[in-house]
């Protein structure tokens, strides 16, 4: 053997010593991902159908001229509230000073006949027991003072109808609510009520307010059968609660009772036009203001509650992701109801020992392990 055999063999074991210090060590398994878990909340709830409604003003008056003229002054100021007895507008009320007057002197005139009449009929019932005037003459003078006092009824009339329309050239609110603008300015000839009256403006009250709302075929049935079940108070007879949200509003602001029901469906929409009354103290809701109402739906009912945001859509189903025993996570579908005080009710598909994943959703993975934690204090309405 030569004397290169050992070196090469030394070069070899050294190569061969090398490439195994270059081979890689196998990675450390990926930790568990950290999510948050609570059991489902249980309480008592009650469900709420909810309506989408407008506000319409309880009583509201297009005031118009009563008597025609000119107008004198414009006594308020536009968008106001006004009292019921207001002085809202004055006509030139002159020309019918004039006719009062006129038919004041008419008046004095036709008691002043019937005096007169009344006279000559007691002479006349005293001269026919001597046989002094006829029969005739007497019932003559009795038909005249009949006539004298129709004539005195009629003058009576005719001045109480112009002391009337002295009154109305003093247009007054009919009610207590907010005024609209004046539409008839200083100086302006307005038409009474012979002539199609003109009108001047309006007024609506605020407090209380109405809210008109259609509920559907559907919701009608269901809450007829409960109230046949002696579960639900039919509004017919009773002046259930509702809650009203207000445009941009998240959460109700106004509680009031329902008012009326319809008696028939709408043939063309199938729906019944109800109504409640809502307390407006602020004045702050006006007619015309769209509004969500919140009625009654059920019976009050034992129910499992979770945060909106642990339920997720998988295509057309609804499920929430639970956390095993093992640790494993498993994706459970479940039926939902409404919102109770920010938390969703789950009709079906839940247990109450049930470890729900409120928080780290995106981290979760159907049979994958997870590290649950509890959640700190439970979100939502009291449990």
């Amino acid at each position: 053997m030569s004397a290169l055999g050992p070196l090469i063999a030394l070069a070899t074991t050294a190569l061969a010593l090398s490439g195994c210090g270059d081979k890689q060590q196998p990675q450390a398994a990926a930790p568990a991902p950290a999510v948050t878990v609570a059991q489902p909340t249980k309480r008592t709830v009650t469900d709420w159908d909810e309506f989408t409604g407008r506000f319409e003003a309880i009583e509201e008056v297009q005031v118009r001229a009563r008597v025609g003229g000119f107008v004198t002054s414009v006594e308020f100021r536009d968008g106001a509230i006004v009292r019921a007895g207001d002085l809202l507008y004055v006509i030139d009320p002159r020309p019918f000073e004039a006719v009062a007057k006129q038919a004041e002197g008419q008046l004095a005139d036709a008691r002043a006949k019937a005096e007169l009449a009344k006279r000559e009929l007691d002479r006349g019932l005293n001269l026919v027991q001597t046989s002094a005037v006829s029969e005739q003459v007497v019932d003559q003078r009795r038909q005249a003072l009949q006539a004298a006092h129709a004539a005195e009824m009629q003058a009576e009339g005719a001045l109480k109808a112009a002391q009337l329309n002295i009154e109305f050239t003093h247009v007054l609110a009919p009610l207590t609510g907010r005024v609209s603008r004046h539409l008839v300015s200083v100086g302006n000839l307005v038409q009474g009520s012979e002539g199609g009256a003109t009108l001047l403006t309006s007024i609506v009250s605020l407090d209380p307010i109405y809210i008109y709302f259609d509920v559907d075929e559907a919701t009608y049935l269901r809450n007829n059968r409960l109230w046949f079940e002696g579960k639900r108070p039919s509004s017919r007879d009773t002046a259930n609660p509702v809650q009203v949200t207000l445009t941009g509003e998240t959460r109700p602001s106004h509680e009031g009772k329902m008012d009326f029901l319809d008696n028939r469906l709408d043939v063309s929409t199938a729906t019944l036009r109800s109504r409640a009354v809502v307390p407006n103290k602020d004045l702050s809701i006006l007619p015309g203001q769209f509004g969500r109402v919140r009625i009654i739906g059920s019976a009050p009912y034992e129910a499992l509650l979770v945060p909106d945001t642990a339920v997720a859509t998988d295509q057309s189903r609804k499920i929430v992701f639970v956390v095993k025993d093992d640790d494993t996570v498993e994706a459970k579908p479940v039926v939902l109801g409404p919102l109770d005080e920010g938390l969703r009710v789950v009709r079906e598909g839940l247990k109450a020992d049930d470890r729900v994943i409120v928080d780290g959703l995106q981290r979760a993975r159907v049979g994958a392990k997870v590290s649950p934690h509890p959640a700190q204090a439970a979100s939502g309405g009291k449990s």
